[in-house]
């Protein structure tokens, strides 16, 4: 199946699971969409949702925020991972917005990239949320599911190469859906640890899954006595293993004897070898 076929048949499969692809994060105006945005930033949008509702009373728009200093702003977000860093940014943003902007938040991102606190991601959720903005914003979640899945080819290594690969084979008047399904089936499905692959409506698309599947069975009855490990390749156990890189670049354990990568722990019966994952580096 091409990249195309299978981003369509998995953006339909996910609809027919995700009632509501939208954003969690709770706000009312562009300016609250923006700041907790910011705020989200390696966070979760629970944490966000429960500090958003004080910060907002005591700074209802943008030129209230501009007004107050980071050591202001900061008991109404402590609870947010990087307090110090995050008021710092929403003292700045909301000056640059007032001062840049006549207090409107901008509807570019072009624009919106020029605020502090304000990278690539930021600015296309912000766009695409609040203006419909033709925008794939590429967070953790999007990162890991579009690698896990297929939908982007193995040199898919950063955000922006994923947003441009998934903007090639996804029709543009479908980017904005995609992304919110995208993160929602990561957020709660196809988890960072612990992914609920027997739960998936997409499994039989994934490639992640069929790598899983093809991992070899546990062996029962092997001798721990004998060695920590054991090869099943040579029929040979042994403590010290030896470390070879896959075609995935990825450093698997290793026979000491033969070389062969077909190794089990002898505790468990399981496979050594892993499959490789997807996380955003930096």
């Amino acid at each position: 199946m091409g990249r195309s076929d299978r981003a369509d048949v998995v953006l339909e499969e996910l609809r027919e699971r995700i009632d509501r692809p939208t954003t969690e994060l709770q706000y009312d105006t562009p300016y609250q969409l923006l700041v907790a945005v910011i705020l989200s930033a390696q966070c979760t949008d629970e944490r966000v949702n429960k500090a958003t509702p004080d910060l907002f009373d005591a700074y209802p728009t943008v030129e209230a925020l501009a007004e107050a200093t980071p050591d202001d702003i900061h008991p109404y977000i402590q609870s947010i991972t990087f307090p110090n860093n995050k008021a710092g940014y929403l003292a700045r943003m909301a000056r640059q917005v007032v001062d840049n902007f006549d207090g409107k938040v901008p509807e570019t991102i072009d624009d919106l990239e020029t605020l502090t606190g304000v990278g690539r991601k930021t600015a296309r959720v912000v766009a695409q949320v609040a203006h419909d903005a033709d925008a794939l914003p590429v967070d953790t979640h999007v990162f890991r599911v579009a690698n896990r899945i297929g939908l982007v080819k193995e040199d898919a290594t950063t955000p922006k190469k994923v947003e441009q690969q998934l903007k090639r084979v996804i029709p543009k008047a479908e980017w904005g859906e995609a992304h919110h399904l995208l993160i929602l089936h990561g957020r709660y499905t196809c988890t960072a640890r612990s992914p609920d692959c027997h739960d998936c409506p997409i499994h039989e698309e994934c490639k992640h899954y069929g790598r899983l599947q093809r991992l070899p069975d546990p062996i029962d009855g092997l001798d721990s006595s004998a060695g920590t490990y054991y090869c099943t390749t040579s029929d040979h156990y042994f403590d010290d293993p030896e470390t070879h890189v896959d075609r995935y670049d990825l450093e698997q354990v290793a026979c000491p004897r033969c070389g062969s990568m077909q190794v089990v722990r002898t505790s468990t019966g399981e496979p050594t070898k892993q499959v490789k994952d997807y996380r955003v580096n930096g």
